[in-house]
């Protein structure tokens, strides 16, 4: 049974096929990211839905294991990067642990294996073994006696020539119709002896993520362990490994894996556009790593609302960016205040009907949320935007917004004293230098057809940079034939900078707050603005 005792700020969405088997014996998930690079929206799905089973659902343990098998590709900065993602998802594992802790007993169940007669030693260079594997084609080796294959074992885990030569197959099928049944490699020699990161040179032969993950689920003590579909053909492998071992089974819950349009996730892509400067780095906004969505302004709460959502699909589609967005918006809604702020390139007008000395109002941040309370700044001198400014017609009445009413007076632009000339709603004058407003707050802001933003200029106006992103790729999905150049459909231009003046609230936003500039949409705070430097704010996306 659901336990219902989530962590606070935690919600358990009702997600229809989201009970697990035999829950009630107990409940531990795994999380096993391999620390080869930085996490990305895809991984995301994996930890969220166990740690939504593990601390959401039920009243279970999550561990967090790094599949630390592979010495050519891992390193401790992605390790340590994991675990700041991990974090970032607002995911806090009961357990880390790393495969590495458990080298040695794996190296006794590889062992037990051989004297079982249920694996074998086999020097096929690598490239024949696939060639052989795909045709069904039995290894020259796989009949050879248990000591010979013990020795060589041997050899392997001495690091000589001659062991770095082989490999141990399990011994299941050489002509099975599931390939990863074909006598899969269980235990092999990195071609470079690369220490490992946590054991050094202690190592020399390695086992592979197939081998080492049921026997490490087993002996931790997993009770679920979640895999995507792209795992399906490898579950009857991960199965008959535990059955081999005798050890104690886990049950398999499949997921589908997830997919965005016009989106990078191949690390080795993601690597090279970093290292070419392409972007910031890996927590760059348009890429799909957590830290880099998390940056944008994705909220834990979204994201993990739309993956349980996903949660029970098993079909692999590639989706749109929008839903996801618009499960975000509706959190950072009910955190957001407004704010207001003018692009740079404004329009001084001179306000009549007003007294001359300026005053400030306490305004609610939010019209519907208790957000507290901001300074609104009323003068006779106030800042509209340029591209509102060149749709007024003289004696046009218009509603300055969260204010009221006023009729437009004399305008000037930039380039002629004359009047205005509108075309399809913009004058063909050029610029608007300057105008008047003369108020008419009784007005009815109903009958307006332009309801602008405005800014008192008599207020410590804060200087901020606006930022927003495109996708980094300018194509939905690419075939197999464009991806050999996809470097070729990145997208030209994909961040776009504004300069704005935003009213002197803005001054106490801090890194990370989500606000909402009025007619502008939502943004996240990146960098908070000081003396020397505006503030630097993201668009957040909200699916539109």
């Amino acid at each position: 049974m659901a336990a219902n005792n989530a962590p606070k700020g935690k919600k358990a969405p009702k997600i229809k096929q989201m009970e697990l088997p035999n829950a009630a014996a107990g409940v531990v998930t795994r999380f096993p990211p391999e620390p080869s690079g930085y996490l990305h929206i895809g991984h995301s799905k994996a930890a969220l839905l166990n740690d939504y089973f593990a601390h959401i659902q039920y009243n279970g343990k999550l561990i967090l294991r790094f599949d630390d098998t592979n010495t050519e590709k891992e390193n401790a900065e992605y390790q340590d990067a994991i675990r700041e993602d991990v974090a970032l998802l607002g995911i806090k594992p009961d357990t880390i642990s790393y495969t590495s802790d458990y080298f040695d007993h794996i190296d006794e169940q590889c062992v037990k294996i051989i004297k079982a007669g249920k694996a074998y030693a086999d020097d096929t260079p690598g490239d024949v073994i696939s060639a052989m594997r795909l045709a069904r084609e039995p290894s020259a080796r796989r009949d050879e006696s248990i000591e010979d294959n013990l020795a060589r074992y041997e050899e392997m885990k001495k690091g000589t020539e001659e062991g770095r030569k082989w490999c141990i197959r399990a011994k299941i099928s050489h002509a099975n119709d599931n390939a990863s049944l074909r006598d899969p490699v269980i235990y092999r020699c990195p071609k470079n002896q690369t220490p490992h990161h946590r054991t050094g040179e202690k190592y020399k032969a390695y086992p592979t993520y197939q081998f080492a993950c049921p026997v490490v689920d087993s002996l931790e003590g997993v009770t679920h362990a979640l895999r995507t579909t792209e795992y399906n053909d490898q579950d009857a492998q991960y199965k008959w490994i535990l059955k081999a071992l005798e050890l104690r089974p886990v049950y398999i819950w499949t997921f589908s894996k997830i997919q965005f349009v016009r989106t990078l996730m191949s690390k080795r892509k993601l690597t090279k556009l970093v290292n070419a400067g392409v972007v910031s780095g890996w927590d760059d906004p348009r890429f799909p790593t957590v830290r880099g969505i998390r940056r944008r302004g994705m909220t834990v709460e979204g994201l993990r609302d739309f993956m349980v959502s996903q949660g029970p699909s098993k079909n692999v589609v590639n989706m749109d960016w929008h839903t996801i967005w618009t499960m975000n918006k509706k959190v950072i809604d009910l955190k957001a205040g407004r704010y207001t702020a003018i692009d740079k390139d404004s329009v001084v007008c001179k306000v009549k009907g007003l007294q001359e000395e300026p005053y400030s109002e306490a305004k609610p941040r939010h019209a519907k949320y208790d957000l507290g309370e901001k300074k609104v700044w009323y003068s006779q001198n106030v800042i509209l935007e340029q591209e509102d400014a060149r749709t007024f017609a003289e004696g046009e009445e218009i509603t300055l917004m969260n204010w009221g009413n006023a009729y437009v007076r004399n305008i000037q632009y930039a380039k002629t004293g004359d009047k205005a000339d509108i075309t399809d709603g913009v004058n063909a004058l050029g610029n608007v230098a300057s105008m008047e407003l003369e108020l008419h707050l009784d007005g009815d802001f109903k009958a307006t057809k332009k309801k602008v933003t405005w800014l008192s200029k008599d207020q410590e106006l804060c200087p901020v940079e606006l930022v927003d992103f495109d996708h980094l790729l300018a194509k939905d999905k690419l075939t197999e034939e464009e991806e050999e150049h996809w470097e070729d459909f990145l997208t030209p231009k994909s961040e776009f900078k504004s300069y704005a003046e935003a009213d002197c609230n803005v001054w106490d936003i801090k890194v990370d707050d989500f606000i909402q500039f009025d007619r502008k949409g939502y943004f996240r705070c990146d960098k908070a603005a000081t003396k020397d430097s505006p503030g630097v704010f993201f668009k957040i996306p909200t699916g539109k």
